[in-house]
């Protein structure tokens, strides 16, 4: 999947999603605003992956222009953007930037344990199935989270009362993708509380082996993958999916929201405008 960008008229702002490959195998969606197109530099030290080959540059000025007060706004929005990314993901959901009928189940989901927060499973939606809930995987993966039958038949109930517990039923599926995220996260934990894993703190302030981290890393991979890496393991489909995930997490707490009309939940492809 290449890059690809997206400019409006002169003298508007616009958005481009840059679609580019982890370095690592699979695409990713990053929104990044950036004033002027300036090159930026990222260090995501909790992986050790370097991103500034690996983001497209999002936000311009059409035909150059542009106040020194848009600038400054938008270097502070592209900071916003970076902290999000390399953070927690316990921010708060923007429920506009979600398919309206899935905002409560994928808040409930969020509040299953405090590792995981309802824009991370929305992160994850995305990334297992575009919000695609008729989707099937190429190994009997059903429903919008896209688990696997043995996943779903041990984290999946009968969330949205209707007799019966199916991964085709948005609320049983997107809940039983918080229950084994939980699980994860907990897991992660004790790897770090009994020294399997040790999370460590780089010079540029990143924080290494998260519960977060491991969480996704657990998910990509598996838990014994991590333990036997000691933490998130420098492999592609383990980076890619991490990145994967935190790359959505500005547009899912309303930063970096897509441009209107953009259907909700899904990070739209930009092609180019033509400019005079």
């Amino acid at each position: 999947m290449g890059a690809a960008e997206g400019e409006e008229g002169a003298g508007s702002k616009a958005v481009m999603y840059g679609v580019a490959g982890a370095g690592v195998g699979g695409c990713v969606m990053i929104p990044l605003a950036v004033a002027g197109a300036v090159p930026l530099i990222i260090i995501f030290g909790g992986l050790g992956v370097l991103l500034a080959p690996l983001i497209a540059l999002i936000l311009l000025f059409g035909g150059g222009g542009g106040s020194a007060d848009d600038y400054s706004s938008d270097n502070d929005t592209a900071n916003q953007m970076l902290t999000v990314l390399q953070g927690d993901g316990k921010g708060e959901l923007d429920t506009a930037t979600v398919p309206s009928d899935l905002v409560d189940p994928i808040q409930k989901a969020g509040e299953e344990c405090d590792a995981i927060g309802p824009i991370v499973i929305a992160s994850q939606l995305e990334k297992a199935s575009g919000f695609n809930s008729t989707l099937v995987g190429l190994h009997g993966e059903t429903g919008i989270a896209q688990l696997s039958p043995d996943i779903f038949g041990k984290y999946g109930k009968d969330d949205d009362d209707n007799g019966k517990t199916q991964a085709t039923d948005n609320k049983d599926s997107i809940m039983a993708l918080g229950r084994y995220m939980c699980d994860l996260a907990g897991q992660g934990q004790t790897l770090l509380d009994n020294g399997t894993v040790v999370k460590s703190t780089d010079k540029n302030g990143n924080t290494t082996n998260s519960v977060l981290d491991l969480a996704l890393a657990g998910y990509a991979m598996g838990m014994d993958a991590v333990k036997a890496a000691k933490g998130v393991p420098q492999s592609n489909d383990a980076l890619s999916y991490v990145l994967a995930i935190r790359a959505q997490f500005a547009k899912y707490q309303g930063i970096a929201a897509p441009p209107s009309g953009a259907t909700p939940g899904v990070t739209p492809t930009a092609t180019a405008t033509p400019t005079n």
